[in-house]
């Protein structure tokens, strides 16, 4: 099953067991929570099926930045960034996610410069959405 998900697809099988033995299989129910925003970066998490909201609080609530679909990865910028959680992270139906802990993380980013990639683009491509949805944003307030 982790050969299928992009993150994952140039690694090879033998440590992707090892992978998946290190790693925790966690289900959710729709509404339960994978961790808040504020909290210690602790674990990332692969969405194997399910979707789950992205959301940040703010002076009016929390805000519904984005969607986590299966294949997505979320809670890695706090690991990256030695940094709480920037998000809290909310299933909308059952989910089952891939539980990976913080110095495994680190350990697979160190073996496997393909997945260090795949986690930038990811970045990056977060980086781009949300720059036109503020220019969008900005543009619509003037």
């Amino acid at each position: 099953m982790l050969q299928r998900i992009p993150l994952f697809s140039g690694v090879e099988p033998a440590k992707l067991k090892l992978l998946a033995f290190t790693s925790d299989r966690v289900s959710y129910n729709s509404g339960q929570v994978l961790f808040r925003q504020g909290d210690e970066g602790d674990a990332a998490y692969v969405i194997l099926s399910g979707t789950a909201d992205i959301l940040v609080d703010s002076d009016n609530g929390q805000i519904k930045v984005a969607e986590a679909e299966p294949n997505a990865i979320v809670g890695e910028i706090a690991i990256l960034c030695d940094v709480s959680r920037t998000a809290t992270v909310r299933a909308t139906a059952p989910l089952e996610v891939l539980r990976i802990r913080k110095d495994h993380f680190l350990r697979l980013l160190r073996e496997f410069p393909e997945i260090t990639i795949e986690i930038l683009r990811v970045l990056a491509d977060r980086l781009s959405h949300t720059t036109a949805e503020l220019i969008d944003a900005r543009s619509s307030k003037e």
